[in-house]
Protein backbone atom coordinates (compact mmCIF):
# COMPACT_ATOMS: atom_id res chain seq x y z
CA UNK A 1 0.00 0.00 0.00
CA UNK A 2 1.28 3.46 -0.89
CA UNK A 3 2.27 5.50 2.13
CA UNK A 4 0.34 8.69 2.76
CA UNK A 5 2.24 11.95 2.33
CA UNK A 6 2.68 14.31 5.29
CA UNK A 7 0.56 16.88 3.45
CA UNK A 8 -2.43 14.53 3.61
CA UNK A 9 -2.01 14.08 7.34
CA UNK A 10 -1.55 17.88 7.73
CA UNK A 11 -4.82 18.54 5.95
CA UNK A 12 -6.69 15.98 8.07
CA UNK A 13 -5.19 17.43 11.26
CA UNK A 14 -6.28 20.92 10.30
CA UNK A 15 -9.74 19.68 9.43
CA UNK A 16 -10.04 17.86 12.75
CA UNK A 17 -8.70 20.85 14.68
CA UNK A 18 -11.15 23.21 12.98
CA UNK A 19 -14.06 20.90 13.82
CA UNK A 20 -12.96 20.73 17.45
CA UNK A 21 -12.81 24.54 17.65
CA UNK A 22 -16.26 24.80 16.07
CA UNK A 23 -17.56 22.50 18.80
CA UNK A 24 -15.82 24.67 21.42
CA UNK A 25 -17.34 27.82 19.91
CA UNK A 26 -20.79 26.20 20.03
CA UNK A 27 -20.31 25.44 23.72
CA UNK A 28 -18.99 28.89 24.58
CA UNK A 29 -20.92 31.32 22.39
CA UNK A 30 -24.09 29.90 20.84
CA UNK A 31 -26.86 32.07 22.37
CA UNK A 32 -24.71 32.63 25.44
CA UNK A 33 -23.23 35.63 27.20
CA UNK A 34 -19.77 36.56 25.97
CA UNK A 35 -17.13 37.13 28.64
CA UNK A 36 -13.63 35.85 29.23
CA UNK A 37 -14.70 32.85 27.15
CA UNK A 38 -13.62 34.97 24.16
CA UNK A 39 -10.08 34.98 25.53
CA UNK A 40 -10.29 31.23 26.20
CA UNK A 41 -11.29 30.61 22.60
CA UNK A 42 -8.53 32.95 21.38
CA UNK A 43 -5.90 30.96 23.28
CA UNK A 44 -7.30 27.69 21.91
CA UNK A 45 -7.01 29.11 18.40
CA UNK A 46 -3.43 30.25 19.10
CA UNK A 47 -2.46 26.78 20.33
CA UNK A 48 -3.98 25.13 17.26
CA UNK A 49 -2.29 27.61 14.88
CA UNK A 50 1.05 27.17 16.66
CA UNK A 51 0.84 23.39 16.30
CA UNK A 52 -0.25 23.33 12.66
CA UNK A 53 1.48 26.45 11.22
CA UNK A 54 5.06 25.96 12.40
CA UNK A 55 6.40 28.28 9.68
CA UNK A 56 5.18 31.22 11.81
CA UNK A 57 8.20 30.81 14.09
CA UNK A 58 10.94 30.74 11.44
CA UNK A 59 11.32 34.52 11.00
CA UNK A 60 11.05 37.46 13.36
CA UNK A 61 8.18 39.42 11.67
CA UNK A 62 5.74 36.52 12.01
CA UNK A 63 7.02 35.74 15.51
CA UNK A 64 6.40 39.36 16.51
CA UNK A 65 2.87 39.21 15.08
CA UNK A 66 2.20 35.96 16.96
CA UNK A 67 3.48 37.52 20.21
CA UNK A 68 1.14 40.47 19.64
CA UNK A 69 -1.75 38.03 19.14
CA UNK A 70 -0.90 36.39 22.48
CA UNK A 71 -0.96 39.82 24.15
CA UNK A 72 -4.37 40.67 22.70
CA UNK A 73 -5.69 37.23 23.67
CA UNK A 74 -4.67 37.99 27.26
CA UNK A 75 -6.55 41.30 27.05
CA UNK A 76 -9.60 39.45 25.74
CA UNK A 77 -9.37 37.03 28.65
CA UNK A 78 -9.27 39.91 31.16
CA UNK A 79 -11.90 42.20 29.65
CA UNK A 80 -13.09 41.45 26.10
CA UNK A 81 -13.83 44.27 23.68
CA UNK A 82 -14.25 44.84 19.96
CA UNK A 83 -10.94 46.72 19.59
CA UNK A 84 -8.94 43.95 21.26
CA UNK A 85 -10.77 41.31 19.21
CA UNK A 86 -10.03 43.10 15.93
CA UNK A 87 -6.37 43.56 16.87
CA UNK A 88 -6.07 39.90 17.88
CA UNK A 89 -7.48 38.66 14.60
CA UNK A 90 -5.31 41.05 12.58
CA UNK A 91 -2.16 40.03 14.43
CA UNK A 92 -2.82 36.30 14.06
CA UNK A 93 -3.66 36.70 10.36
CA UNK A 94 -0.39 38.60 9.85
CA UNK A 95 1.50 35.85 11.67
CA UNK A 96 0.03 33.30 9.25
CA UNK A 97 0.60 35.34 6.07
CA UNK A 98 4.00 36.94 6.79
CA UNK A 99 6.05 33.75 6.16
CA UNK A 100 4.96 33.96 2.50
CA UNK A 101 6.49 37.44 2.04
CA UNK A 102 10.14 38.23 1.51
CA UNK A 103 9.86 40.95 4.17
CA UNK A 104 7.40 43.42 5.63
CA UNK A 105 7.24 46.26 3.11
CA UNK A 106 4.63 48.78 4.28
CA UNK A 107 1.38 48.83 6.19
CA UNK A 108 -0.69 50.17 3.28
CA UNK A 109 0.10 47.17 1.08
CA UNK A 110 -0.55 44.79 3.95
CA UNK A 111 -3.90 46.44 4.62
CA UNK A 112 -4.90 45.61 1.05
CA UNK A 113 -3.61 42.07 1.44
CA UNK A 114 -5.61 41.56 4.64
CA UNK A 115 -8.77 42.80 2.91
CA UNK A 116 -8.14 40.47 -0.05
CA UNK A 117 -7.43 37.60 2.34
CA UNK A 118 -10.77 38.19 4.06
CA UNK A 119 -12.64 38.15 0.75
CA UNK A 120 -10.93 35.01 -0.58
CA UNK A 121 -11.30 33.23 2.76
CA UNK A 122 -15.06 33.13 2.23
CA UNK A 123 -14.47 30.55 -0.51
CA UNK A 124 -11.70 28.65 1.28
CA UNK A 125 -13.79 25.63 2.33
CA UNK A 126 -15.16 25.27 -1.22
CA UNK A 127 -11.65 25.44 -2.63
CA UNK A 128 -10.48 22.63 -0.37
CA UNK A 129 -13.32 20.25 -1.17
CA UNK A 130 -11.10 18.71 -3.83
CA UNK A 131 -8.60 17.80 -1.11
CA UNK A 132 -11.42 16.10 0.80
CA UNK A 133 -12.11 14.00 -2.29
CA UNK A 134 -8.41 13.12 -2.49
CA UNK A 135 -8.40 12.17 1.17
CA UNK A 136 -11.46 10.01 0.60
CA UNK A 137 -9.71 8.19 -2.26
CA UNK A 138 -6.66 7.63 -0.05
CA UNK A 139 -8.82 6.31 2.79
CA UNK A 140 -10.62 4.06 0.33
CA UNK A 141 -7.34 2.64 -0.94
CA UNK A 142 -6.20 1.95 2.61
CA UNK A 143 -9.36 0.05 3.49
CA UNK A 144 -10.48 2.51 6.19
CA UNK A 145 -13.07 4.20 4.00
CA UNK A 146 -14.35 0.85 2.69
CA UNK A 147 -14.94 -0.28 6.26
CA UNK A 148 -16.71 2.96 7.16
CA UNK A 149 -18.88 2.83 4.02
CA UNK A 150 -20.29 -0.53 5.12
CA UNK A 151 -21.98 1.25 8.07
CA UNK A 152 -23.64 4.01 6.04
CA UNK A 153 -26.62 1.98 4.72
CA UNK A 154 -27.60 0.32 8.02
CA UNK A 155 -27.21 3.56 10.02
CA UNK A 156 -29.23 5.69 7.61
CA UNK A 157 -31.88 3.00 7.11
CA UNK A 158 -32.27 2.44 10.84
CA UNK A 159 -32.64 6.20 11.44
CA UNK A 160 -35.40 6.39 8.82
CA UNK A 161 -37.36 3.48 10.29
CA UNK A 162 -36.97 4.79 13.87
CA UNK A 163 -38.31 8.18 12.76
CA UNK A 164 -41.33 6.51 11.12
CA UNK A 165 -42.03 4.36 14.19
CA UNK A 166 -41.76 7.47 16.42
CA UNK A 167 -44.59 9.03 14.43
CA UNK A 168 -46.72 5.86 14.57
CA UNK A 169 -46.07 4.81 18.19
CA UNK A 170 -46.44 7.47 20.94
CA UNK A 171 -44.34 5.43 23.38
CA UNK A 172 -41.37 5.45 21.01
CA UNK A 173 -41.99 9.11 20.20
CA UNK A 174 -41.99 10.15 23.88
CA UNK A 175 -38.86 8.12 24.54
CA UNK A 176 -37.04 9.81 21.69
CA UNK A 177 -38.31 13.24 22.79
CA UNK A 178 -36.57 12.73 26.15
CA UNK A 179 -33.26 12.20 24.37
CA UNK A 180 -31.98 15.81 24.19
CA UNK A 181 -28.96 14.70 22.19
CA UNK A 182 -31.18 14.16 19.13
CA UNK A 183 -31.81 17.62 17.66
CA UNK A 184 -34.89 18.39 15.64
CA UNK A 185 -34.31 20.11 12.32
CA UNK A 186 -36.12 23.41 12.67
CA UNK A 187 -35.31 27.10 12.28
CA UNK A 188 -32.99 27.09 15.31
CA UNK A 189 -31.10 24.12 13.89
CA UNK A 190 -30.61 26.02 10.64
CA UNK A 191 -29.34 29.05 12.57
CA UNK A 192 -26.96 26.82 14.49
CA UNK A 193 -25.58 25.34 11.29
CA UNK A 194 -25.05 28.84 9.88
CA UNK A 195 -23.17 29.71 13.09
CA UNK A 196 -21.00 26.62 12.66
CA UNK A 197 -20.29 27.55 9.04
CA UNK A 198 -19.21 31.08 9.93
CA UNK A 199 -16.90 29.89 12.72
CA UNK A 200 -15.43 27.13 10.55
CA UNK A 201 -14.76 29.52 7.67
CA UNK A 202 -13.01 31.99 9.99
CA UNK A 203 -10.82 29.27 11.52
CA UNK A 204 -10.10 27.70 8.15
CA UNK A 205 -8.86 31.06 6.81
CA UNK A 206 -6.02 30.85 9.34
CA UNK A 207 -5.24 27.15 9.08
CA UNK A 208 -5.51 27.05 5.28
CA UNK A 209 -5.06 30.68 4.09
CA UNK A 210 -5.72 31.33 0.40
CA UNK A 211 -2.75 31.80 -1.90
CA UNK A 212 -2.03 35.49 -2.36
CA UNK A 213 0.56 37.39 -4.34
CA UNK A 214 2.21 38.92 -1.30
CA UNK A 215 5.88 38.78 -2.23
CA UNK A 216 7.36 42.10 -1.15
CA UNK A 217 9.00 44.38 -3.62
CA UNK A 218 12.63 45.18 -3.00
CA UNK A 219 12.41 48.89 -3.75
CA UNK A 220 9.77 51.32 -2.71
CA UNK A 221 10.26 54.62 -4.47
CA UNK A 222 7.57 57.23 -4.30
CA UNK A 223 5.79 57.68 -7.63
CA UNK A 224 6.78 60.81 -9.51
CA UNK A 225 3.88 62.46 -11.25
CA UNK A 226 3.16 66.00 -12.29
CA UNK A 227 0.08 67.84 -11.10
CA UNK A 228 -1.44 70.52 -13.31
CA UNK A 229 -0.83 74.03 -11.97
CA UNK A 230 1.65 72.86 -9.33
CA UNK A 231 5.07 74.50 -9.57
CA UNK A 232 7.68 76.00 -7.28
CA UNK A 233 6.03 79.41 -7.59
CA UNK A 234 2.50 78.14 -6.88
CA UNK A 235 3.67 76.07 -3.92
CA UNK A 236 5.59 79.05 -2.49
CA UNK A 237 2.60 81.39 -2.85
CA UNK A 238 0.26 78.76 -1.38
CA UNK A 239 2.46 78.27 1.66
CA UNK A 240 2.74 82.03 2.22
CA UNK A 241 -1.04 82.44 2.04
CA UNK A 242 -1.67 79.38 4.22
CA UNK A 243 0.75 80.60 6.88
CA UNK A 244 -0.98 83.99 7.02
CA UNK A 245 -4.46 82.42 7.28
CA UNK A 246 -3.35 79.99 9.99
CA UNK A 247 -1.64 82.84 11.85
CA UNK A 248 -4.99 84.65 12.11
CA UNK A 249 -6.77 81.54 13.43
CA UNK A 250 -3.99 80.69 15.88
CA UNK A 251 -3.91 84.30 17.04
CA UNK A 252 -7.61 84.16 17.89
CA UNK A 253 -7.16 80.88 19.73
CA UNK A 254 -4.21 82.28 21.69
CA UNK A 255 -6.29 85.30 22.67
CA UNK A 256 -9.50 83.53 23.69
CA UNK A 257 -8.44 79.99 24.67
CA UNK A 258 -4.94 80.27 26.05
CA UNK A 259 -4.98 83.70 27.71
CA UNK A 260 -8.65 83.84 28.75
CA UNK A 261 -9.60 87.07 26.97
CA UNK A 262 -13.28 88.02 26.98
CA UNK A 263 -15.31 86.62 24.10
CA UNK A 264 -17.67 88.77 22.02
CA UNK A 265 -21.00 89.48 23.67
CA UNK A 266 -23.50 86.65 23.35
CA UNK A 267 -20.91 83.89 22.78
CA UNK A 268 -19.94 81.41 25.51
CA UNK A 269 -16.65 79.59 25.80
CA UNK A 270 -18.44 76.24 25.34
CA UNK A 271 -19.96 77.44 22.06
CA UNK A 272 -16.60 78.75 20.85
CA UNK A 273 -14.94 75.45 21.74
CA UNK A 274 -17.63 73.20 20.26
CA UNK A 275 -17.97 74.95 16.91
CA UNK A 276 -14.30 74.68 16.03
CA UNK A 277 -13.24 71.27 17.32
CA UNK A 278 -13.85 69.03 14.33
CA UNK A 279 -13.51 71.54 11.43
CA UNK A 280 -10.03 72.48 12.67
CA UNK A 281 -8.97 68.84 12.73
CA UNK A 282 -10.21 68.53 9.13
CA UNK A 283 -8.10 71.60 8.31
CA UNK A 284 -5.01 69.96 9.80
CA UNK A 285 -5.64 66.78 7.80
CA UNK A 286 -5.96 68.77 4.57
CA UNK A 287 -2.70 70.51 5.40
CA UNK A 288 -0.96 67.18 5.81
CA UNK A 289 -2.41 65.95 2.51
CA UNK A 290 -1.14 69.08 0.75
CA UNK A 291 2.39 68.50 2.00
CA UNK A 292 2.30 64.80 1.04
CA UNK A 293 1.15 65.51 -2.51
CA UNK A 294 3.19 68.58 -3.40
CA UNK A 295 6.44 68.01 -1.49
CA UNK A 296 7.51 64.45 -2.12
CA UNK A 297 11.09 63.66 -1.04
CA UNK A 298 13.48 64.11 -3.96
CA UNK A 299 11.25 66.55 -5.84
CA UNK A 300 12.39 70.05 -6.74
CA UNK A 301 9.94 71.63 -4.30
CA UNK A 302 11.18 69.48 -1.43
CA UNK A 303 14.80 70.48 -2.15
CA UNK A 304 14.06 74.21 -2.03
CA UNK A 305 15.25 75.75 1.25
CA UNK A 306 12.64 78.56 1.37
CA UNK A 307 9.83 76.08 0.74
CA UNK A 308 11.15 73.71 3.41
CA UNK A 309 11.24 76.62 5.87
CA UNK A 310 7.66 77.61 4.99
CA UNK A 311 6.48 74.01 5.32
CA UNK A 312 8.14 73.66 8.71
CA UNK A 313 6.50 76.89 9.90
CA UNK A 314 3.12 75.76 8.54
CA UNK A 315 3.27 72.35 10.21
CA UNK A 316 4.27 74.05 13.46
CA UNK A 317 1.15 76.22 13.10
CA UNK A 318 -0.89 73.09 12.44
CA UNK A 319 0.44 71.51 15.62
CA UNK A 320 -0.56 74.64 17.52
CA UNK A 321 -3.97 74.39 15.87
CA UNK A 322 -4.37 70.79 17.03
CA UNK A 323 -3.29 71.77 20.55
CA UNK A 324 -5.90 74.55 20.54
CA UNK A 325 -8.51 72.08 19.33
CA UNK A 326 -7.67 69.76 22.20
CA UNK A 327 -7.95 72.71 24.59
CA UNK A 328 -11.35 73.50 23.07
CA UNK A 329 -12.43 69.94 23.82
CA UNK A 330 -11.20 70.21 27.42
CA UNK A 331 -13.19 73.42 27.84
CA UNK A 332 -16.24 71.69 26.40
CA UNK A 333 -15.76 68.79 28.82
CA UNK A 334 -15.65 71.24 31.74
CA UNK A 335 -19.16 72.38 30.81
CA UNK A 336 -20.75 69.15 29.52
CA UNK A 337 -18.81 66.34 31.34
CA UNK A 338 -16.54 63.61 29.98
CA UNK A 339 -17.64 60.66 27.83
CA UNK A 340 -15.88 57.77 26.13
CA UNK A 341 -16.54 59.41 22.77
CA UNK A 342 -14.81 62.61 23.87
CA UNK A 343 -11.83 60.61 25.13
CA UNK A 344 -11.67 58.93 21.71
CA UNK A 345 -11.81 62.38 20.07
CA UNK A 346 -8.85 63.57 22.15
CA UNK A 347 -6.91 60.43 21.22
CA UNK A 348 -7.71 61.01 17.54
CA UNK A 349 -6.43 64.59 17.80
CA UNK A 350 -3.22 63.30 19.33
CA UNK A 351 -2.82 60.88 16.41
CA UNK A 352 -3.30 63.78 13.96
CA UNK A 353 -0.55 65.72 15.73
CA UNK A 354 1.79 62.71 15.57
CA UNK A 355 1.03 62.31 11.87
CA UNK A 356 1.83 65.96 11.14
CA UNK A 357 5.11 65.72 13.04
CA UNK A 358 6.03 62.56 11.10
CA UNK A 359 5.22 64.28 7.78
CA UNK A 360 7.59 67.12 8.67
CA UNK A 361 10.30 64.67 9.77
CA UNK A 362 9.90 62.71 6.56
CA UNK A 363 10.31 65.87 4.48
CA UNK A 364 13.36 67.11 6.35
CA UNK A 365 15.07 63.69 6.45
CA UNK A 366 14.05 62.48 2.98
CA UNK A 367 12.26 59.36 4.23
CA UNK A 368 10.20 57.21 1.86
CA UNK A 369 6.44 56.94 1.68
CA UNK A 370 6.64 53.39 3.07
CA UNK A 371 8.49 54.72 6.13
CA UNK A 372 5.78 57.32 6.73
CA UNK A 373 2.96 54.77 6.43
CA UNK A 374 4.68 52.30 8.74
CA UNK A 375 5.46 54.99 11.33
CA UNK A 376 1.86 56.21 11.40
CA UNK A 377 0.45 52.68 11.59
CA UNK A 378 2.85 51.80 14.40
CA UNK A 379 1.73 54.85 16.36
CA UNK A 380 -1.92 53.99 15.75
CA UNK A 381 -1.31 50.35 16.76
CA UNK A 382 0.37 51.34 20.04
CA UNK A 383 -2.46 53.72 20.92
CA UNK A 384 -5.21 51.23 19.96
CA UNK A 385 -3.50 48.47 21.94
CA UNK A 386 -3.33 50.77 24.97
CA UNK A 387 -7.01 51.69 24.59
CA UNK A 388 -8.01 48.02 24.36
CA UNK A 389 -6.32 47.35 27.71
CA UNK A 390 -7.61 50.48 29.46
CA UNK A 391 -11.15 51.02 30.74
CA UNK A 392 -12.16 54.31 29.11
CA UNK A 393 -15.59 54.09 30.72
CA UNK A 394 -14.00 53.95 34.19
CA UNK A 395 -11.87 56.99 33.31
CA UNK A 396 -14.92 58.97 32.18
CA UNK A 397 -16.99 57.98 35.22
CA UNK A 398 -14.20 58.79 37.67
CA UNK A 399 -13.66 62.23 36.12
CA UNK A 400 -17.37 63.07 36.14
CA UNK A 401 -17.78 61.95 39.75
CA UNK A 402 -14.70 63.86 40.87
CA UNK A 403 -15.88 67.09 39.21
CA UNK A 404 -19.63 66.72 39.83
CA UNK A 405 -21.26 70.01 40.73
CA UNK A 406 -23.57 68.37 43.27
CA UNK A 407 -20.57 66.93 45.15
CA UNK A 408 -18.76 70.26 45.39
CA UNK A 409 -16.82 70.01 42.14
CA UNK A 410 -16.41 72.62 39.44
CA UNK A 411 -17.72 70.49 36.56
CA UNK A 412 -21.12 69.86 35.03
CA UNK A 413 -24.15 68.44 36.77
CA UNK A 414 -23.91 64.71 37.34
CA UNK A 415 -25.48 62.67 34.52
CA UNK A 416 -26.66 59.51 36.27
CA UNK A 417 -28.25 58.25 33.05
CA UNK A 418 -24.83 58.13 31.36
CA UNK A 419 -23.21 56.52 34.41
CA UNK A 420 -25.98 53.93 34.42
CA UNK A 421 -25.29 53.30 30.75
CA UNK A 422 -21.58 52.73 31.50
CA UNK A 423 -22.62 49.87 33.79
CA UNK A 424 -19.82 48.06 35.62
CA UNK A 425 -17.24 50.64 34.53
CA UNK A 426 -19.00 53.28 36.67
CA UNK A 427 -19.63 51.08 39.71
CA UNK A 428 -16.60 51.90 41.87
CA UNK A 429 -16.70 55.66 41.11
CA UNK A 430 -20.38 55.69 42.12
CA UNK A 431 -19.56 54.00 45.42
CA UNK A 432 -16.86 56.62 46.03
CA UNK A 433 -19.41 59.34 45.32
CA UNK A 434 -21.75 57.97 48.01
CA UNK A 435 -19.10 58.72 50.64
CA UNK A 436 -19.54 62.48 50.02
CA UNK A 437 -22.25 64.73 51.40
CA UNK A 438 -25.03 64.78 48.81
CA UNK A 439 -28.59 66.10 48.57
CA UNK A 440 -31.15 63.57 49.81
CA UNK A 441 -32.91 63.22 46.46
CA UNK A 442 -29.65 62.68 44.57
CA UNK A 443 -28.53 60.10 47.14
CA UNK A 444 -31.77 58.12 46.71
CA UNK A 445 -31.35 58.08 42.94
CA UNK A 446 -27.67 57.19 43.28
CA UNK A 447 -28.45 54.24 45.57
CA UNK A 448 -30.93 52.86 43.03
CA UNK A 449 -28.50 53.20 40.09
CA UNK A 450 -25.65 51.61 42.03
CA UNK A 451 -27.88 48.76 43.28
CA UNK A 452 -29.07 48.03 39.75
CA UNK A 453 -25.51 47.93 38.37
CA UNK A 454 -24.41 45.57 41.16
CA UNK A 455 -27.39 43.26 40.52
CA UNK A 456 -26.76 43.16 36.76
CA UNK A 457 -23.05 42.56 37.28
CA UNK A 458 -23.69 39.75 39.76
CA UNK A 459 -26.08 38.12 37.29
CA UNK A 460 -23.49 38.27 34.51
CA UNK A 461 -20.76 36.88 36.75
CA UNK A 462 -22.98 34.04 37.96
CA UNK A 463 -23.08 32.66 34.39
CA UNK A 464 -19.64 31.28 33.54
CA UNK A 465 -20.16 32.22 29.89
CA UNK A 466 -20.33 35.92 30.81
CA UNK A 467 -17.69 35.84 33.57
CA UNK A 468 -14.70 38.17 33.09
CA UNK A 469 -11.60 38.68 35.17
CA UNK A 470 -11.97 42.47 35.34
CA UNK A 471 -15.65 42.29 36.32
CA UNK A 472 -14.82 39.74 39.00
CA UNK A 473 -12.40 42.23 40.54
CA UNK A 474 -14.96 45.02 40.24
CA UNK A 475 -17.69 42.98 41.94
CA UNK A 476 -15.38 41.87 44.76
CA UNK A 477 -14.20 45.43 45.42
CA UNK A 478 -17.76 46.78 45.23
CA UNK A 479 -19.18 44.23 47.66
CA UNK A 480 -16.33 44.86 50.08
CA UNK A 481 -16.90 48.63 49.95
CA UNK A 482 -20.68 48.25 50.32
CA UNK A 483 -20.25 46.01 53.37
CA UNK A 484 -17.55 48.17 54.97
CA UNK A 485 -19.55 51.38 54.55
CA UNK A 486 -22.91 49.67 55.22
CA UNK A 487 -24.43 51.20 52.12
CA UNK A 488 -28.16 50.59 51.63
CA UNK A 489 -29.53 48.55 48.74
CA UNK A 490 -32.56 49.59 46.72
CA UNK A 491 -34.08 46.76 44.71
CA UNK A 492 -37.51 48.33 44.50
CA UNK A 493 -39.70 49.07 41.53
CA UNK A 494 -38.33 50.25 38.23
CA UNK A 495 -37.24 53.84 37.86
CA UNK A 496 -35.94 55.97 35.04
CA UNK A 497 -32.33 55.63 33.93
CA UNK A 498 -31.18 58.36 36.37
CA UNK A 499 -32.99 56.76 39.32
CA UNK A 500 -35.87 59.22 39.39
CA UNK A 501 -39.40 57.77 39.78
CA UNK A 502 -41.31 56.91 36.63
CA UNK A 503 -43.96 59.60 36.13
CA UNK A 504 -47.58 58.39 36.23
CA UNK A 505 -49.27 57.89 32.88
CA UNK A 506 -51.31 60.84 31.64
CA UNK A 507 -55.07 60.60 32.28
CA UNK A 508 -57.15 59.31 29.38
CA UNK A 509 -58.82 62.02 27.30
CA UNK A 510 -62.42 62.86 28.17
CA UNK A 511 -64.97 61.24 25.83
CA UNK A 512 -66.47 63.53 23.21
CA UNK A 513 -70.09 64.60 23.94
CA UNK A 514 -72.84 62.75 22.11
CA UNK A 515 -74.67 65.20 19.87
CA UNK A 516 -77.85 63.04 19.91
CA UNK A 517 -78.06 62.82 23.71
CA UNK A 518 -80.55 65.16 25.51
CA UNK A 519 -78.99 68.10 27.33
CA UNK A 520 -79.73 68.10 31.06
CA UNK A 521 -79.16 71.10 33.27
CA UNK A 522 -79.85 71.55 36.96
CA UNK A 523 -81.09 74.85 38.38
CA UNK A 524 -81.55 74.57 42.08
CA UNK A 525 -84.06 71.80 42.77
CA UNK A 526 -85.40 71.75 39.22
CA UNK A 527 -84.00 69.72 36.35
CA UNK A 528 -84.55 70.88 32.81
CA UNK A 529 -84.12 68.57 29.84
CA UNK A 530 -83.79 70.01 26.38
CA UNK A 531 -84.26 68.00 23.19
CA UNK A 532 -81.10 67.14 21.21
CA UNK A 533 -80.01 69.61 18.58
CA UNK A 534 -81.02 68.76 15.02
Amino acid sequence: MKAASPHRYSFLLKLGGAILLVALADLLFYFQRAGSTIGLFAFALLILAACLRLEMFRRWPSRAAFAAAVLFAAILAADPGLVALALFWTALTLAVLLPRAARFDDGWRWTGRLVLHGLLALFGPLRDLRLVRKARRWLGSSGIFRGASVLILPLVGSAVFIALFAQANPLIGEALARLEALPAFDVMTAIRMIFWSIVFTAIWSLLRPPRLGISSAQSHSDPDFALPGVSLASISLSLLAFNLIFAVQNGLDLAFLWTGAALPEGMTLAEYAHRGAYPLIATALLAGLFVLVTLRPGSASAESRPIRALVTLWIAQNLLLVASTMLRTFDYIEVYSLTRLRIAALIWMGLVAIGLALICYRLLRGKSGAWLINANMLAALIILASCSALDLGRMAAAWNVRHAREAGGSGAALDLCYLNQLGASALLPLIELEARPLPAELRRRLIWVRSRIVADLAEDQADWHGWTLRNAGRLTAANAAIEARRLPVDRGHDRQCDGSPVPPPPPPPAPAPDKDAPITTETGANTLTAPPAR
